[in-house]
């Protein structure tokens, strides 16, 4: 393989990765960069496979990282600052690592993928690098664009054959994966690819409770969301603009959806044919009205201000004062579905459209893994990635997305999870209105 992954995955174990091996058939060594909800839902996906040799889990609250750790001899909890490169890349070290994964805030992209470069492993993340809207005319251009710090320094990755896969969650991740199946099997040509996320999802005793990570639920939806399409390039709109009904499958139904920026725009593009990309999230108007009221308060910003001799950012606060994601799903719930719709003509040469999506019950995610739907359903990309890249079923250099890489081997492994995808054909009307 390109990327440093020093020994391989048994080949055999793909046929039931589920099931865990003997200790001598143990390979992969892994850092993982955060405990929270998603790097401790990892944990315990990963307790139960038998590709991960050990488990380096760091995050700057000991405690919490030990606590992510607990679910197996083989992991490790220790603290870290995530935004001190050569701490990451000593750690790395210390430890014979052979991946890095990225489960903290996007903030800290830049330092992790620096230190994974210094180190010489391969890296990955669930989120890219941070916007800076147009400093004149936000809401028509873009500024830096997500991972564009990153994009920056792809050459020298390429150029040591090292591999960094960015945005492989399940939003980018998986839906990005769906992209590459549509284009490669389903279609001839592609009109739009419009990422779609929606759930029914409630928590227990709260009246506004991100299910995810608020600093990041901040961050992409008040952001200026970014558009993709052929001939034009990118562009920006308003916040929350272009509201379309998508109806979502699983018993979820009609949701309101609006523009948010989100990776896979920035993604897609690259390495799939398409006229069109966009990305649309069903937050409800609450849920609008609320990050509305936290822009107008100036609560989303990042600048520190002093309180009481302390110097704090009003993100960071709101932050404080809702729950840790990570410790509501015993209150939650419903279904959360994530998906990717395509448009365009069929390998038949006649109009087709499709719902490519992934959606998984609290309820069962909560009794099967002890983690909320949400943050599993992110957690289960990044291990189905790594098991495939130290296979060498994946392989590569550079900067990659998701959609740069073969489809059907990832869609077949995550079937395996419990939790199958799924594909829907629909009528144009029953789409969107």
């Amino acid at each position: 393989m390109a990327a440093r992954l020093k020994l391989h995955f048994v080949v055999s174990a793909l046929a039931d990765p589920w099931v865990g091996l003997p200790r001598k058939d143990l390979l992969m060594r892994v850092l993982v960069v955060g405990a929270g909800g998603v790097g401790s839902a990892f944990a315990h996906i990963v307790a139960r496979r038998g590709s991960f040799e050990r488990v380096v889990i760091a995050d700057f609250d000991r405690e919490r990282a030990e606590k992510a750790a607990s679910v197996s001899d083989r992991f490790s909890g220790v603290k870290i600052d995530a935004s001190n490169e050569s701490s990451i890349a000593d750690l790395i070290r210390a430890e014979s690592c052979d991946a890095v994964l990225n489960a903290v805030d996007p903030r800290f992209v830049m330092p992790i993928y620096r230190a994974a470069f210094a180190a010489g492993v391969t890296y990955m993340d669930m989120a890219m690098s941070l916007s800076h809207p147009h400093p004149e005319d936000p809401y028509s251009k873009p500024g830096v664009k997500l991972g564009d710090e990153q994009f920056e320094l792809a050459p020298k990755w390429e150029e040591r054959g090292l591999l960094a896969l960015a945005g492989m969650g399940v939003e980018p991740g998986l839906s990005d994966v769906f992209a590459r199946h549509a284009a490669d099997n389903l279609f001839g040509s592609v009109d739009e690819i419009g990422v779609r996320d929606g759930a029914n999802l409630v928590v227990d005793g709260y009246e506004f409770c991100p299910t995810f990570s608020i600093w990041t639920t901040i961050e992409e939806c008040l952001n200026p969301p970014i558009i993709w399409e052929k001939g034009r390039g990118w562009f920006t709109t308003e916040p929350f603009s272009e509201p379309e009904t998508f109806v979502f499958p699983a018993g979820i139904g009609p949701v309101e959806c609006v523009n948010v920026e989100h990776e896979e725009v920035l993604l897609v593009p690259r390495w799939v044919d398409a006229k069109r990309v966009t990305f649309k999230y069903g937050l409800g108007d609450e849920f609008i009205g609320v990050l509305k009221t936290i822009h107008m308060l100036g609560l989303d910003s990042t600048k520190e201000v002093s309180v009481g001799g302390a110097h704090v950012s009003p993100r960071d606060v709101v932050a404080a004062c809702l729950p840790d994601p990570a410790g509501i799903g015993h209150l939650m719930h419903g279904v959360t579905c994530a998906g990717t719709w395509v448009t365009g003509t069929g390998k038949d040469g006649s109009p087709r459209e499709v719902y490519l999506y992934h959606a998984v019950d609290n309820d069962w995610c909560m009794s099967e893994y002890d983690s909320q739907a949400v943050v599993w359903q992110t957690a289960i990309n990044p291990v189905v990635a790594l098991e495939l890249l130290a296979s060498g079923v994946w392989s590569g250099a550079g900067l990659l997305g998701p959609e740069a890489l073969p489809s059907e081997p990832f869609l077949e492994l995550l079937n395996d999870s419990g939790a199958p995808w799924g594909l829907d054909e629909r009528k144009p009307a029953e789409a969107s209105s």
